[in-house]
C-alpha cells in the first residue's frame, strides 16, 4: 500500500493505536475517585434508560443500551436525538436519559437535553469528552473523559472510551465487581492483539477494495456493525451497510457478489445461527471477514479473513475491541483510495445547525 502523503492520516491512526492506553486512563480516573458510584446514586431507578446520540454517538448508544439491559436486567433502548426533537411522543417519561456527545456541542443533542431537563423536568446524564460545553451546563449529571478526545474529525478512541465508561456505570448499577475487574483487564489484553488485528486488515485492503461493504452483528454487536459501517463510509467514502446478521437473509443477501466484503461480528450467544449465515454468504460468492473471540474450524471453512480476539472477559465487554477492527478497515481503505482520514470529505468535527429556533419540541407537534 502506498500512502499519498507522509502526514495524511497520522492523527487518526495514532488515536486508534492509543485506545487501550486511553481506556486504562479513563477507567482509572472514573473508578479511583468514585465518580461512577456517585453518579449512580443520583440517577433514577426502576425506569427505562434511554441512550441518546447522533451519528457515531447513536451507534454507541445502541451498544450501551444492549449492554445496560444485559448487565443490569433493566429495560434500555437507544434513540437518535433527532427523533426526540421531531417526534417527542416517542421519548418516554418517566425515564433516565443519557445524552452522548464527544464535543458536548452537537445541536440536536443539546436541544434534546434541554427538552428533557427544562420541559419535562427529568434529570439527565451527559457523557462527553468536551470541556466547558453547553451539554454540561444543561444536564444534572456529567461524566467527562477529556483524555479520550481526538484531534481527528472521525470518532475512534472517544467512541470506545465513552462506551467503556457506560458499561462500567452499568456494572456499578448491577453491583458487579467481577465485570469491573474485567474492564480493567481489557486494555492490556487488547494491546497485545493490536498488531495482529491491524496486520489482517492491512493484508485484506492491500489485496483489493470492494464495491459493497456489509457489516453484520447481533445483540450488542449490531451497534458495532453500525459503527464499523460508518467508519468505512466516513474515512473511505465507500458504499457500506449494516444489518442484524440473521436479517441479512431476508432480502439484502441479493446484493452479495465477489465484489462484496461481508464483515461478521460473531457472538458466542448466537454462534451456530450466525455461522450458518456466514456459510451461506460464502456460498453466494461474497468475500468474508470474521471477527470472533475464538476462530473455530467452522469459521475457517467459510472465512477468507479472520481476527481472533481471544479476550478473557465477558462477551459484552468485547464490543470495544471488535469496533477497532472496523476502525482499521475504514482507515486503511481510505488511505488506499487516496483519502485523508484526518480530514474526511464533506464532514466537520461537530454538527452545529444554523436556523434551529431552539424552541421546545412539544411546541412543534
Amino acid at each position: 500500500m502506498t500512502f499519498s502523503s507522509s502526514t495524511e492520516g497520522l492523527h487518526t491512526i495514532a488515536e486508534i493505536l492509543s485506545e487501550p492506553q486511553t481506556w486504562r486512563q479513563c477507567l482509572s480516573e472514573l473508578l479511583e475517585n468514585g465518580q461512577l458510584v456517585k453518579v449512580n446514586e443520583k440517577l433514577n431507578k426502576n425506569v427505562e434508560w434511554i441512550f441518546v446520540g447522533c451519528g457515531s454517538s447513536f451507534y454507541l448508544a445502541q451498544i450501551a443500551a444492549s449492554s445496560w439491559s444485559i448487565l443490569t436486567g433493566s429495560p434500555a433502548r437507544a434513540i437518535p436525538a433527532s427523533e426526540i426533537l421531531l417526534f417527542p411522543e416517542l421519548f418516554p417519561a418517566p425515564c433516565q436519559p443519557v445524552f452522548i456527545s464527544r464535543s458536548g456541542r452537537t445541536s440536536e443533542i443539546v436541544e434534546a437535553a434541554q427538552y428533557a431537563e427544562s420541559d419535562l423536568g427529568i434529570q439527565s446524564l451527559a457523557i462527553t469528552c468536551g470541556m466547558g460545553t453547553p451539554i454540561e451546563e444543561i444536564c444534572s449529571q456529567v461524566v467527562r473523559l477529556s483524555s479520550a478526545d481526538e484531534k481527528s474529525t472521525v470518532m475512534t478512541r472517544s467512541f470506545t472510551s465513552m462506551l467503556l465508561a457506560l458499561q462500567a456505570l452499568a456494572a456499578v448499577r448491577a453491583s458487579s465487581k467481577s465485570f469491573l475487574t474485567s474492564l480493567q483487564a481489557l486494555p492490556t489484553q487488547v494491546a497485545l492483539r493490536l498488531d495482529s488485528m491491524q496486520g489482517t486488515v492491512r493484508s485484506l485492503v492491500d489485496k483489493q477494495t470492494y464495491a459493497d461493504y456489509v457489516f453484520l452483528g447481533q445483540g450488542p454487536f449490531f451497534g458495532v456493525a453500525q459503527e464499523s459501517m460508518l467508519k468505512v463510509k466516513e474515512m473511505s467514502c465507500s458504499y457500506a451497510q449494516a444489518f442484524h446478521t440473521l436479517e441479512f437473509r431476508h432480502g439484502p443477501k441479493a446484493i452479495v457478489s465477489p465484489e462484496t466484503l461481508l464483515t461478521f461480528f460473531v457472538s458466542e450467544s448466537g454462534f451456530a445461527d450466525e455461522i450458518s449465515v456466514l456459510r451461506e454468504m460464502k456460498e453466494l460468492g461474497g468475500t468474508t471477514l470474521v471477527i470472533s473471540n475464538s476462530i473455530t474450524a467452522a469459521i475457517r471453512a467459510s472465512a477468507d479473513y479472520s481476527i481472533e480476539l481471544s479476550l478473557d472477559v465477558p462477551e459484552v465487554a468485547r464490543a470495544v475491541a471488535a469496533v477497532m477492527a472496523g476502525q482499521f478497515l475504514g482507515f486503511y481503505t481510505g488511505m488506499r483510495k487516496g483519502f485523508n482520514p484526518d480530514r474526511p470529505r464533506n464532514l466537520s468535527r461537530v454538527v452545529m445547525l444554523d436556523g434551529r429556533d431552539g424552541g421546545s419540541p412539544r411546541a412543534r407537534t
